[in-house]
């Protein structure tokens, strides 16, 4: 397992961009897929955006589409999520998380057995 480590929250305005990053320990990151999750108070936790390990393989929740974007750098071991345009209900505590495969291609909606602490993002109306 790897170890994970988010940063980059904070509190914006609606409308403004924050990039969060999720650094791994060890040198096994590329053998992970990995993901963003957040939940807000009171709600589940809900699935984001997904990366396949290449990284040429992504996935995003309805409600970010056309607004976050999920990156890699294997090379420096970690993920991003940039997200533009914010919105009040974007508020919530945001996880990455990490599943071992053997499949570079795929992301995957579950299965993630590994997570960071999280990291809060608030939005202002």
């Amino acid at each position: 397992q790897v170890q994970l480590v988010e940063s980059g929250g904070g509190l914006v305005q609606a409308g403004a961009s924050l990039r969060l990053s999720c650094a791994a320990s060890g040198r096994t990151f590329s053998r992970y897929a990995m993901a963003w999750f957040r939940q807000a108070p009171g709600k589940e936790r809900e699935l984001v955006g997904a990366v396949s390990r290449s990284g040429d393989s992504t996935y995003y929740a309805d409600s970010v589409k056309g607004r976050f974007t999920i990156s890699r750098d294997n090379a420096e071991n970690t993920v991003y999520l940039q997200m533009n345009n914010l919105k009040p209900e974007d508020t919530a505590v945001y996880y990455c998380a990490s599943r071992y495969t053997g499949n570079i291609y795929n992301y995957y909606l579950s299965g993630y057995d590994s997570w960071g602490r999280g990291t809060q993002v608030t939005v202002s109306s």
